[in-house]
């Protein structure tokens, strides 16, 4: 066996070879360990004697043995070897990777090298790109669920647009009828209305980025108002709007409707009883910030428990069977999605507070 001291590495540099967490080693041009630090034998599993015993080859994965090869070629043609990664068959069978920086001194016919030991930084990156495979899958899965669900609910909600249509309304006599068979015509045509937007939009999502505009807030909230008018009126639903200070947003129309009318339905969902929902709609510019402010006198969420977990999918922070924790995961997710941000204030029974925080236009320091 030669000694490494004997040939180049003095006593003053014996510490850092026996003791180094990394792997240091010296070979010959011939293909064999000179000698081994303990880090590389511990990592390994085999002995010092057993890994000198054998050319390194043989330590070496086999898929990784050619490459290693070729890169072994280049240090005897005495050019150094940098970021060099490769596969060694530890004794127990398991597979490490090493992270090689290798020196060749052709003088003395021999190779100084470090390798780390990277094997959990590329086990988490094999998971991480099985999570983002199957992230993939399941984004493809979903996009074909929206396609699916909107196209196929189109036929059976045209039919009841046409029967509808059938209905004579001068042939009815209770004029309460005749209101709410006006006002399941409105409400069946603002749904096929919704889903034919919704289906545009998931093609422009696929084939463009997010696309934001100016979006007037009195016409989007008109129109999911107008959407859920019977829900409205029979909850004796009153609202206070003020959106004169920002009469107009940066934002997508059909996320902005979206989000609206997740809010609206929830404040009427979670009314406090005997009490009829009152919302109020502000709009305001604030320190250069685009915000609205949405309000209502509702049953309100004890926050030191919903936490950050208001806005996750699937809590039912009022539990039921009408509460399906989705409502809150779409607003933020569409707020967020386009560039803005979402804060909640809440006590309960004492109403809530959403404040909307809107991107501001890039063309523009005025809207």
């Amino acid at each position: 066996m030669i000694n490494p001291f004997k040939i180049g590495l003095t006593e003053t540099l014996a510490p850092f070879f026996n003791q180094s967490f990394d792997c240091l080693c010296i070979a010959n041009f011939e293909g064999y360990f000179v000698d081994i630090n303990p880090g590389f034998v511990s990592l390994l599993g085999y002995s010092k004697e057993e890994l000198m015993s054998k050319k390194i080859s043989e330590f070496i994965y086999a898929e990784d043995r050619e490459p290693t090869a070729q890169k072994r070629q280049k240090l005897l043609e005495n050019v150094p070897l940098v970021n060099f990664e490769n596969r060694y068959v530890s004794k127990s069978g398991k597979l490490v990777w090493l992270h090689w920086t290798s020196v060749p001194l052709s003088e003395q016919g021999l190779v100084y090298a470090i390798a780390k030991d990277i094997t959990y930084t590329k086990e988490l990156q094999k998971e991480r790109l099985s999570h983002l495979k199957n992230l993939s899958i399941a984004n493809k899965e979903l996009k074909q669920l929206n396609y699916t669900t909107a196209h196929d609910l189109r036929s059976p909600i045209n039919n009841l647009i046409s029967l509808v249509n059938l209905i004579d309304l001068d042939k009815v006599i209770d004029s309460e009828t005749q209101e709410i068979l006006a006002m399941i015509k409105v409400s069946t045509i603002s749904l096929i209305d919704t889903m034919n937007s919704q289906i545009d939009a998931f093609k422009e999502i696929d084939t463009t980025q997010r696309q934001l505009s100016k979006t007037n807030l009195t016409v989007v909230i008109n129109k999911v108002q107008h959407s859920i008018g019977s829900l409205i009126k029979q909850s004796d639903t009153q609202f206070h709007i003020d959106l004169s200070a920002l009469p107009v947003v940066w934002f997508n129309p059909q996320a902005l409707e979206s989000i609206f009318l997740n809010l609206i339905t929830n404040s009427i969902k979670y009314s406090k009883s005997g009490v009829p929902p009152i919302i109020t709609l502000h709009s305001a510019l604030e320190d250069g910030k685009h915000i609205l402010r949405y309000n209502d006198n509702g049953i309100g969420f004890d926050l030191s428990k919903t936490g950050d977990q208001l806005f996750k999918l699937n809590q039912g922070h009022h539990g039921g069977s009408n509460s399906k924790g989705v409502g809150l995961y779409l607003v933020y997710q569409k707020v967020t999605d386009y560039g803005g941000s979402i804060e909640v204030d809440s006590e309960v029974n004492q109403g809530t507070t959403f404040t909307i925080t809107f991107s501001e236009d890039p063309n523009s320091s005025i809207l």
